[in-house]
């Protein structure tokens, strides 16, 4: 395995994430399945409780942190000067040096039962006028072709038991970061939390989720820094329209040799011949769960 690949990477045996669960099948024999966790994380910030979310539970300190930064909650420029996380109560607490600008806010507007989150949102929206991707970074398609076959047989939590996303940091053919999570949206944002922790440049990276390419996946590639983002997935119409209002790269329908690019088409460079490429095994990649897989055998 090469430098810097796989450096964070689903840890499919780890028994906290997925338990085994009697049902029935077709046939009415007995069957054993495994099946993702799920669980409550209650995010604070500081003092002040920000959201409960539903998650698979590990990483919660990533989770926190990558949340906070892509709800515009926490600024990169913001010193964090701890996170608690107390399994039994389900809570997490990232602490900063100074009261942050999301705390000063709250403190100027009637509180309704949204917290302000209105408000953050119409910032993040506002911030992405001042967003400035890399216009240096490129994507080989041979890169592109090696990403998609690594990350579709890499062991994981969906092969095992499916019903969950991925998401992948990469740079260049090298899949750096891989999280898991019953919502895509927080596999970003433990991304995102590893990002900060790491100080990682995110000029020449390239994203890659097995979700739909929305408005808030290309909002959330951009605001950290990311200037591609690729998916097996389709898109939305305001998805490709922000991407190309603020210079993102979106591929989408990757798989294979297969791929459909609608925004920032200028950062790909055509290096191999689709031709060269073998069609995906429709036996290993994200089919389907490990014992769907084995079923069809």
């Amino acid at each position: 395995m090469t430098e810097r690949e796989f450096i964070v990477r689903p840890d499919a045996t780890d028994q906290r994430l997925s338990t085994i669960v009697e049902g029935i099948d077709q046939n009415g024999n007995a069957v054993d399945t495994r099946v993702v966790t799920e669980k409550a994380l209650t995010l604070y910030l500081n003092a002040r409780e920000i959201v409960t979310m539903m998650t698979i539970g590990d990483h919660p300190d990533l989770l926190a942190l990558g949340y906070l930064l892509n709800q515009n909650m926490l600024k990169p420029t913001d010193r964090v000067t701890g996170i608690d996380y107390d399994e039994e109560l389900e809570v997490v607490v990232v602490r900063t040096e100074e009261e942050t600008n999301y705390e000063d806010k709250l403190k100027k507007k009637v509180r309704t039962s949204g917290c302000a989150q209105g408000t953050v949102f119409g910032d993040i929206m506002d911030n992405l006028e001042s967003i400035s991707l890399s216009k240096d970074a490129r994507l080989r398609t041979s890169w592109l072709y090696a990403l998609t076959h690594k990350i579709n047989t890499a062991p994981s939590l969906y092969l095992e038991a499916g019903a969950i996303h991925g998401c992948v940091l990469c740079e260049e053919d090298r899949p750096l970061v891989y999280m898991e999570d019953v919502g895509r949206h927080n596999a970003v944002d433990k991304i995102a939390g590893w990002m900060f922790q790491t100080n990682e440049d995110p000029s020449d990276k390239i994203f890659y989720t097995t979700g739909r390419l929305t408005s808030e996946m290309v909002i959330k590639t951009a605001m950290m820094g990311i200037p591609i983002l690729v998916s097996r997935s389709g898109f939305t119409a305001w998805g490709v329209e922000l991407a190309r209002k603020i210079g993102l790269t979106l591929i989408g329908r990757a798989r294979g040799k297969r791929f459909v690019a609608l925004a920032g088409t200028e950062r790909i460079v055509f290096d191999l011949d689709p031709d060269q490429v073998p069609d995906e095994d429709g036996r290993s990649g994200r089919k389907g769960s490990r014992r769907a897989i084995e079923a069809d055998a």
